[in-house]
């Protein structure tokens, strides 16, 4: 257990002040094979296992690790994890800066590297504090390469999405029968009543007046349909144009305020007008507000409260969304962007996934940090539009 001392090695260095030249060299030979036991197991994993620093200085690095991130065996002295993975650090800072015993949640992220090769990797941060009075705070940082993982998913995706098309057509076929079934009753009516033109009056004439509208108003409903049925099958790149996110922001929020009000949920928002502005589709922009929302909302009771705030850097815009619910546990925090991944009755484990995939295609990033019991915050980061200018150049 931590902070008890009672193995052999633990009694020989509690005296070691009282050891001879040859028990201290004996000593200093078996820590040497110890250590050395300890580095073979580490540099036989395949994820990168780190050990850093509050300010991101590297104090540990795996062959992995050294491998993803391109670091050679003798570059590890004065290295920060900053440096070497470029906009890592504004999305770890709440995590890294958190003050008291326990506080540092723990955090799982996904991005990626150019360097040595184009990857994609997910990290997993977990703090600690080493044994002793007044030692500073660590943080274990495991990287897993997920670039092959990545491809394979999205493969799955688009197999299960051709498999899904079939069903998807049923409903569809389902919905599209009774505005057809509308439509063929009342064609039948005006085609009757086409027949006997001569011999219309008033009402007549008024009552085909309001078949002709009702068929109208069906094929418009056909229309809408379809066209859903479209955007699910065949989703569309996104149509960049200059937005502000915390207008598109405003627009959900006045949209959710009633589903909110019912539910007890209070919302305390602090996003300024004065951020710079992204490129962004504000349509799918939409949808990830209300998918993070939905999340947040869906893990709180009457009585929560939803706390989104908004900064910006050189770079990048952020908005961050923190609930009160009931937080996510270590072992489904690393597995939220897996496809069909869910911790919710009745859930698709879909939400997130689309999340990250609209992020992507915006060029940002989506963060999650999470405490059981205390509740989760949710980072978007987006690229400023002067930035991802001079990034395309």
């Amino acid at each position: 257990m931590p902070g008890k001392k009672n193995s052999s090695l633990d009694r020989v260095l509690g005296r070691i002040d009282a050891l001879d030249s040859v028990n201290l060299a004996n000593l200093v030979q078996r820590l040497a094979r110890e250590r050395g036991l300890f580095e073979d197991i580490f540099n036989t994993l395949q994820e990168g296992v780190l050990v850093i620093s509050a300010d991101g200085r590297i104090e540990y690095a795996n062959a992995s690790a050294q491998r993803l991130i391109g670091l050679g065996d003798d570059d590890l002295s004065g290295q920060t994890l900053w440096r070497l993975v470029p906009g890592l650090r504004p999305s770890l800072e709440p995590a890294l800066g958190s003050e008291g015993a326990g506080a540092s949640p723990v955090v799982a992220r996904e991005f990626e590297l150019t360097y040595p090769e184009p990857r994609s990797v997910r990290l997993y941060m977990v703090p600690f504090h080493a044994e002793g009075r007044g030692s500073p705070r660590r943080f274990a940082v495991i990287l897993s390469d997920i670039t092959r993982d990545k491809q394979t998913t999205e493969a799955r995706i688009e197999s299960e999405r051709t498999s899904s098309v079939l069903l998807l057509a049923a409903g569809v076929a389902h919905e599209l029968g009774n505005p057809l079934n509308s439509l063929t009753i009342h064609l039948q009516l005006v085609e009757r009543r086409l027949r006997k033109l001569k011999a219309l009056k008033d009402r007549d004439a008024e009552a085909l007046t309001e078949s002709i509208a009702i068929c109208q108003s069906e094929v418009r409903r056909l229309d809408g349909i379809i066209t859903n049925f479209l955007e699910a099958i065949r989703p569309r790149p996104p149509e960049l144009v200059e937005t502000r996110v915390a207008d598109v922001l405003a627009e959900v929020l006045r949209v959710q305020q009633s589903e909110l009000a019912d539910r007890g949920i209070t919302i305390e928002a602090e996003t300024p007008h004065d951020l710079p502005v992204v490129m962004a589709d504000r349509n799918q922009l939409k949808q990830v507000y209300f998918n993070i929302m939905k999340n947040a909302v869906e893990a709180m009771q009457p009585g929560g409260r939803l706390r989104i705030g908004s900064h910006a850097d050189d770079d990048n815009v952020y908005l961050l969304f923190g609930d009160t619910g009931a937080g996510i546990k270590q072992e489904d925090l690393i597995r939220l962007f897996q496809p069909y991944h869910t911790t919710k009755p009745g859930g698709h484990g879909l939400g997130l996934m689309i999340v990250q995939r609209i992020m992507r295609d915006h060029g940002g990033q989506i963060g999650i940090e999470s405490k059981e019991n205390v509740g989760t915050l949710v980072t978007l980061q987006f690229p400023r539009k002067d930035r991802r200018v001079r990034m395309l150049q």
